[in-house]
């Protein structure tokens, strides 16, 4: 395994708003907290509102910026407790899964992932989910947390729909992932034979746990979930192995999974956009392009056949950082031609970057534009994503 490189955490829906200040929400009243609540606040965690809960954004030992250069050097580990956990089983799970996703489920092997999107009748996102197969008719989903509530009313009611009593949802209340690189000393099972997108369950650290080799940041890393009355004895045992592992917030998470080219759902896909135009075409599994079978298919397949008229793109920015809502234009300014969802000073590159949506035949690599930055017009590059090459481990 990569032992100098990071973890994962998953991504949540944010306001409007862009950089850091998207972690401040407007759900103040019933804030929830994690089972490393206390853990954050006595390690230094600036803790912000996120997604329904108090989540820490840094910590006090490092900046984000230098929590965003350990990651991607040495290692860091993040709370992604707040996620929502569902188990879905029974003989007809493979057909029902299906039925919401345009991704391939059957053909997944046993202890492999996925990432998918779960679809609405338009072909829209409703939510972007990670699914683990655990056996012939057992999976493992997770799902944002800012999307919960939705999500288990998406569930019921397609459920109820399907009218199939062949399938059950389990959601997963005493589990909490917690992801981390710095595991091989702490388990007897050789992490070498878990290559990227494989799941396992071991015993790391005296307890049982879920594993698996998945990211958020493009490093090599694992997502764990873990027992909850055993997740901070975990966490604090991982620490006290190695000064090279390091707490890390939200902050240097958005940066990361920026300069990997991962989504934020809520700002970069969301319910009116497909995973054609989100350049997710490749989650669309070979079979299901050609029987379709899922929620929005005709759109979707209509879209591969046809094209689009806006695709996701990344940018280089020159000058200054272009931020959400930001608006794309063609070279010389006379025409609107898309706009910014997630925008940064990259910490790797030290060059400005930011993602959004362009007009077809806009979104061909080199071609240049212009970004409209707090009245200004700065140039900027289409370029190819991801900004930093990931490092999985196959």
């Amino acid at each position: 395994m990569y032992f100098q490189r990071a973890f994962y955490v998953l991504k949540s829906k944010s306001s409007s708003r862009c950089l850091f200040p998207k972690f401040y929400t407007s759900l103040t009243s019933r804030l929830l907290k994690t089972p490393f609540y206390d853990f954050h606040v006595e390690h230094g965690g600036q803790m912000v509102p996120f997604a329904g809960y108090l989540m820490p954004v840094r910590y006090m030992d490092q900046s984000i910026l230098e929590s965003h250069k350990h990651v991607r050097s040495k290692a860091g580990v993040f709370d992604v407790s707040h996620m929502f956990q569902l188990n879905v089983s029974g003989s007809s799970s493979i057909s029902f899964l299906e039925s919401l996703t345009p991704s391939d489920i059957n053909e997944m092997p046993l202890y492999s992932s996925l990432l998918s999107t779960l679809l609405n009748s338009n072909g829209g996102i409703e939510d972007d989910i990670m699914i683990y197969r655990h056996n012939k008719d057992e999976f493992y989903l997770v799902t944002n947390a800012a999307t919960r509530e939705k999500n288990k009313s998406y569930f019921k009611k397609h459920l109820d729909l399907w009218g199939d009593s062949n399938v059950q949802l389990k959601e997963l209340k005493d589990r909490g992932p917690l992801s981390a690189d710095i595991l091989q000393e702490h388990t007897n099972t050789d992490l070498t034979n878990i290559k990227f997108g494989k799941c396992l369950f071991i015993k790391l650290a005296g307890s049982n746990v879920h594993i698996s080799r998945t990211g958020y940041t493009g490093e090599d890393g694992f997502e764990i979930s873990i027992p909850i009355e055993n997740a901070v004895s975990i966490l604090k045992e991982l620490l006290a192995t190695t000064k090279e592992l390091k707490l890390s917030g939200l902050g240097a998470r958005d940066s990361l999974r920026l300069e990997a080219g991962m989504c934020l759902y809520g700002t970069d896909i969301d319910h009116t956009v497909t995973p054609v135009e989100a350049s997710l075409s490749w989650i669309i599994g070979k079979r299901r392009r050609a029987e379709g079978g899922f929620l929005g298919d005709k759109r979707i397949l209509q879209q591969l056949q046809e094209g689009i008229q806006q695709r996701r793109i990344g940018l280089i920015v020159k000058e200054a950082p272009a931020r959400c809502g930001a608006i794309i234009l063609n070279i010389d300014g006379s025409e609107t031609i898309g706009r910014i969802t997630s925008g940064c000073p990259s910490p790797s590159l030290q060059k400005n970057i930011a993602m959004g949506y362009i007009k077809t035949g806009y979104h061909k690599k080199n071609t240049n534009v212009a970004v409209n930055v707090r009245g200004k017009l700065r140039n900027a590059t289409v370029i190819k994503m991801p900004w930093i090459p990931n490092k999985y481990y196959r």
